[in-house]
Formats: structure tokens, C-alpha cells, sequence
């Protein structure tokens, strides 16, 4: 006799590999990958209860990224489709770094951008297991970068290696891939990512201000973010934001 508590999960696998569900063109297409096959079986259960554990469903989640470059943390905040807000459900830690504080100016700086972006693709055979690429850049980045080539490629991924992007192991991105796919199936084409220096409250901000006050343009660059980031830590809603001529953001409210 099987039991219930094995039963349950076993019946959710089979449903999301496909052998019931016609439903879902988006994660149809991404199950013809082994990669994204495998994360579905190991970690369907544990991305079925968290999402429970927090009043929400795979069938009706939208998601959000916030992370955090100094702590190296990768937080992941959901709703369902019906909310506006977003809650914090699983963070994540960035196994490697590669250049400083500060965001993304030019190809090969190795710098991991700063700034508001969103997933732009979704890569089930990426060289890091699997990837989610980051709009870098974007139209503020192109207005603040004035000349030569801003670079690009910028992803979240597996692995425990980066040149800019953000590597959080092969395990951890069987996880964060499925609560993408799961979004983008609900029809979330815009999933919001939001890089930070750090985390932005007024004594870091003294503190990083502090430590970076030869460097000017830099620190009138954090305090714009720091207004999108009070904005979201206040709202939990997803920020509206446009650039500013000087490659810096406006907020809509």
C-alpha cells in the first residue's frame, strides 16, 4: 500500500511532467529539456509545499527577485495573480562574486550590474545548468554608459563560477528556474529583478557613503536606488520606474 504523504507528491510529479497537463504551452515547451525534466522530479515537492507554506499555488504564482551584492543573497518574493503584493518566501545565497560595489559601466569589467531589470530568457541548456537571463542593458544603463560597449550576458545560474552574473549552485537553481517557469506559465512575461549594492537601509547608506565619499557620482547613484528601494521594502508592489536622462531612475507611483 502506498502511503498518502508519498503518494501526493509522486501524483504532483507526474502532473507536471506532463502525462495529464495540456494546459501549459510555456512549461510544455521547457519539459522537452532533461534539465528542466530532472529539477521538476527533485524538487517539485519541496517548491509545492514552500509555495503552501505561504497561501500560494504553483497554478496561480507570480515572483519577484531582489538581491543583494555586498551580503551575497538572493531573495525570492511571490504573490498570486489576484494579489498586489509581494512576501519574502525563500532566499538564496550567491556562492561567488566577481568585481566591487558599484554597477556595471563596460564589457569585460566584471562587474554585476545594479539596478532594475527583469528576466528576459529562460536557457534549460546553459553551460551553469540553467540559466535566466537579466535584461543588462537596460535603457537607463544605455543612457548612463555614454561610450564604448556596456557589455552583457548577465544571468542568475548554477554553478559555483561568475564573471558578473549570479551563481547560487546547480541544486538551489533547479528551484528558483521551476518557480520561474511556473510564473511565466501563468503568464507573468514580466518577472521583476531588482540588484542592490546592498541592502539599502538609512545606516548602511550612511555607512557605504561613508566608505565611497571620494567617488561622488557613485553615491548619487545608490541614493536613487536607495528611493526604488524604500519604495518596494514600503509597497511590496512592483515599482514603476522609467529612466532619467543621466542614466538614473524615475519613479512612477
Amino acid at each position: 500500500m502506498t502511503r498518502p504523504g508519498i503518494f501526493i507528491p509522486s501524483l504532483a510529479i507526474l502532473l507536471l511532467l506532463g502525462c495529464s497537463d495540456a494546459r501549459s504551452t510555456f512549461l510544455d515547451e521547457q519539459k522537452k529539456y532533461v534539465r528542466v525534466r530532472e529539477a521538476i522530479e527533485e524538487k517539485a515537492p519541496l517548491v509545492t509545499r514552500t509555495l503552501a507554506e505561504n497561501g500560494l499555488s504553483a497554478s496561480s504564482l507570480n515572483i519577484l527577485i531582489v538581491a543583494y551584492k555586498d551580503e551575497g543573497s538572493l531573495e525570492l518574493y511571490g504573490k498570486s495573480r489576484a494579489e498586489k503584493t509581494y512576501r519574502l518566501i525563500r532566499t538564496y545565497k550567491i556562492v561567488a562574486k566577481s568585481g566591487v560595489l558599484g554597477p556595471k559601466s563596460a564589457q569585460g569589467d566584471f562587474q554585476v550590474p545594479e539596478g532594475f531589470y527583469h528576466i528576459d530568457r529562460f536557457n534549460p541548456v546553459s553551460n551553469f545548468y540553467l540559466s535566466l537571463g537579466i535584461n543588462y542593458p537596460n535603457n537607463a544603463d544605455r543612457r548612463r554608459i555614454r561610450s564604448g560597449k556596456p557589455g552583457g550576458d548577465i544571468f542568475i545560474h548554477g554553478s559555483s563560477v561568475t564573471v558578473g552574473c549570479l551563481p547560487i549552485t546547480d541544486d538551489k537553481i533547479k528551484e528558483l528556474y521551476l518557480y520561474a517557469a511556473f510564473a511565466r506559465d501563468n503568464g507573468q512575461l514580466i518577472i521583476p529583478v531588482y540588484l542592490f549594492p546592498f541592502r539599502m537601509s538609512d545606516a548602511n547608506m550612511r555607512e557605504f557613503e561613508r566608505r565611497h565619499a571620494a567617488d561622488s557620482s557613485l553615491t548619487a547613484f545608490w541614493r536613487n536606488l536607495k528611493q526604488g528601494f524604500d519604495l518596494f521594502m514600503a509597497t511590496g508592489t512592483p515599482l514603476a520606474v522609467v529612466p532619467a536622462p543621466d542614466g538614473h531612475y524615475a519613479y512612477q507611483r
